[in-house]
This record gives C-alpha cells, sequence and structure tokens, in this order.
C-alpha cells in the first residue's frame, strides 16, 4: 500500500488542486483539517465530522501527552481506533502549546522543560521525544518539533529561534526514521520559519529541503501578525518550498484567509475557528459571518444559510438557534459547529472545483463580494 504520495491534478495561477494518498485513505486538496485536541472534534461524532467533508482531522501532541498520556492510547490500540476515526489523522508536535500554554518552563538546544498547565507536573519534550509520543498516538502525519517566536520579537531573536528549529528538524527527521515500523506508514513535515523576514525564510526553506520532508508547513503565522502581513509573507515562503510536496499553512483561519492562502499556492490548512466559533453562536456562511446571539434572529424563521445542506439548516430555523444560545443549551454549540465545518468544507470543495475549472480568479473575486460585503 502507499505509505505517501502527493499528485497535483490542476493549477490555477498559484491555486493547487489535488490529493494526498496514504494508507488510510485519500485527503484532497486544498484541505482543511477539522481540530480535534484532546482527541475529540469539540461538540461532534467523529462520524459526523467525515459527513461534513472532512478527510482528515488534526491531534494535539502537547495535550494528548498530558492527558491521556501517549503511552496509554498505544495500549488501547492508538488514536485512531481511541477517538474511533479511522481516515488519517495529522499531529502536531507540541512546540507551540508549550510555548503558548506554559507559564514555568526552560528552552535549552536539548528541548523544552515545560510545566503541566492540567497539574503542575514537570515534562521535557525534545525532537526526539515529539517523534516518539506522534508514534504512539499513531499519527498517520507527523509534524517536526520546532519553536514559534512572536513575529514582534528582534530579527536576532527570531534568527536564533529559526536556526534551533531548523536543528531540531533534523534531529526529528532522525528520531522518525528510527521508528521504522511507524515510517513505513506515515509521513514526516518540516516547518518553516522566520516570522516575517524573507531571507530569514529562504535560509528555513533551504536548510528543510536539504534534510528532506515528505511535506512542508509554513509556520510562524497566524499569531497576531494580521492577515496584511500573512500574505505578504505567502506571496514569497511558498514558493521556496518544493513544488511537488504539499504546503500546509499552521493555525488558518477565517474563511477569507483560506482563499487568500489558497490563492498563494497552499494545500493544507487547520484552525479551531469554526468549533470555537460554533461552540460560542458565530456561524460562517456565504454572505458573512453571524452573531446568533444577536436579537435580530430572535424571530427569523429562516434557515441559518440557505445555500448550506446541514442539519442546523435544513431542520431548524435561526430563531430556534438564537434561542439554544441565549439559553446556554448543549445542542446550540453542536448544531452550529456541525454547520461550521459542513461550511469549511464546502469553501474547500468549491475552491478544488474552481481550480480544477481554470476559473479560480473569478470565484475568489466573488467570494470577497460576497463574504466581506459588510
Amino acid at each position: 500500500m502507499t505509505r505517501f504520495a502527493f499528485e497535483i491534478a490542476a493549477t490555477d495561477g498559484e491555486a493547487r488542486t489535488g490529493k494526498i494518498t496514504m494508507q488510510r485513505g485519500e485527503i484532497r486538496t486544498p484541505a482543511f483539517m477539522p481540530v480535534g485536541t484532546a482527541a475529540t472534534v469539540k461538540a461532534m461524532k467523529p462520524e459526523s465530522v467525515r459527513a461534513t467533508g472532512a478527510d482528515i482531522i488534526l491531534g494535539n501532541t502537547y495535550h494528548l501527552m498530558l492527558r491521556p498520556g501517549a503511552e496509554r492510547v498505544a495500549r488501547l490500540g492508538g488514536l485512531h481506533k481511541f477517538m474511533n476515526w479511522h481516515r488519517p489523522i495529522l499531529t502536531d508536535s507540541g512546540g507551540y502549546q508549550v510555548m503558548s500554554l506554559s507559564d514555568l518552563r526552560k528552552l535549552t538546544e536539548q528541548g523544552v522543560e515545560f510545566r503541566s498547565h492540567i497539574d503542575g507536573s514537570r515534562h521535557m519534550l525534545t525532537p526526539e521525544r515529539s517523534m516518539e509520543i506522534q508514534r504512539l498516538l499513531g499519527s498517520d502525519i507527523v509534524m517536526a518539533f520546532d519553536e514559534c517566536p512572536r513575529a514582534d520579537r528582534p530579527r536576532d531573536e527570531i534568527a536564533a529561534s529559526m536556526e534551533l528549529s531548523m536543528r531540531w528538524a533534523k534531529r526529528s527527521r532522525e528520531g522518525f526514521d528510527s521508528g521504522e515500523e511507524h515510517a513505513s506508514r506515515s509521513a514526516l513535515f518540516g516547518i518553516q520559519q522566520g516570522a516575517l523576514d524573507e531571507d530569514l525564510r529562504r535560509i528555513s526553506a533551504d536548510k528543510l529541503t536539504d534534510i528532506g520532508f515528505d511535506g512542508y508547513a509554513v509556520g510562524g503565522l497566524a499569531v497576531g501578525e494580521g492577515q496584511e502581513a500573512m500574505f505578504g509573507v505567502l506571496d514569497y515562503a511558498p514558493d521556496m518550498l518544493p513544488i511537488d510536496r504539499p504546503r500546509y499553512l499552521m493555525g488558518v483561519g477565517k474563511p477569507d484567509d483560506l482563499v487568500g492562502a489558497v490563492e498563494r499556492g497552499i494545500d493544507m490548512f487547520d484552525c479551531v475557528l469554526p468549533t470555537r466559533s460554533g461552540r460560542n453562536g458565530q456561524a460562517f456562511t456565504w454572505y458573512g459571518p453571524l452573531n446568533l446571539r444577536n436579537a435580530r434572529h430572535a424571530e427569523d424563521t429562516g434557515p441559518l444559510d440557505e445555500n448550506c445542506a446541514c442539519s442546523a439548516c435544513t431542520s431548524y430555523s435561526r430563531a430556534y438557534l438564537h434561542h439554544l444560545h441565549k439559553s446556554g443549551e448543549i445542542l446550540g454549540a453542536m448544531l452550529v459547529t456541525e454547520h461550521n465545518l459542513a461550511f469549511y468544507q464546502a469553501l474547500m470543495q468549491a475552491m478544488r472545483s474552481a481550480i480544477g475549472g481554470g476559473r479560480f480568479t473569478d470565484f475568489a473575486a466573488d467570494f470577497r463580494r460576497d463574504y466581506l460585503r459588510t
């Protein structure tokens, strides 16, 4: 069976559509990966996530190593069996969460020592340990261990961090390859760093390419720099990476972010936004986001989005969804989360079709006209 293969079926400008083939299934690109932080996509059953059109989901190494523990997941048959998701799973390296969630941490050449945000227990996360945890989880796409500095740090700090991440990338490659059985059925992605600096991004891309990975992520964006700055980096960063490998933009984003990033050559995305927003009463539609807590929806008998076929849109009114969210009912979070994930997958399918038909420029212009009209 195929371990990992990436095929580009069509291009339109910088935009690409194709598929990744792995042992647990095909991933259509551009692809959006719902985030299953703690072995669950919040407010959704796995079969419902698949029904929205998702080909792959993301799991968080940091959270799963702390609870329930990677070794326990392995004893229970691996993450796919544990959570009843039998298609591909990408796991992040844990580096970002260590930096953002742990107040007490010590960064060294070896790795990061930190205290758990759950119980204060001490842990050491290194490139080798990250690879081991992702192997125990049974991840299909493994991410190299890296550090993600804030974009507003001084350039010398960002450069030093990037160089450290590149040394860790090499150790991640070696650690991944040492687990022969896992490496024979999984893939390893490297992560480009360098914040908003084009020269540092070039150095990072060259070092990653020399090491060699199955795919490449553009890291260090969507961390507060704003859409204009992010697109400025994406105007050059994807072209620095091998053209025949998938390009993954980590942690992005809003629907208009996705369209703009695909326009610039990105193939894969993940973000908590559709699920987090669903729990808080924000729904994404082709005509912009809606706040269902707003009083104007209280007596609206129309559907959430007349262009959507999810159960929230075909079976319930805006008035009812408004009531559920105002009342704090769990069903409100479930229905709007389902809708948001269905919308994101419909957006990805629309982009795939537009690229394949050679009309992506028109699609993107029409989408922005409607989505950003307010």
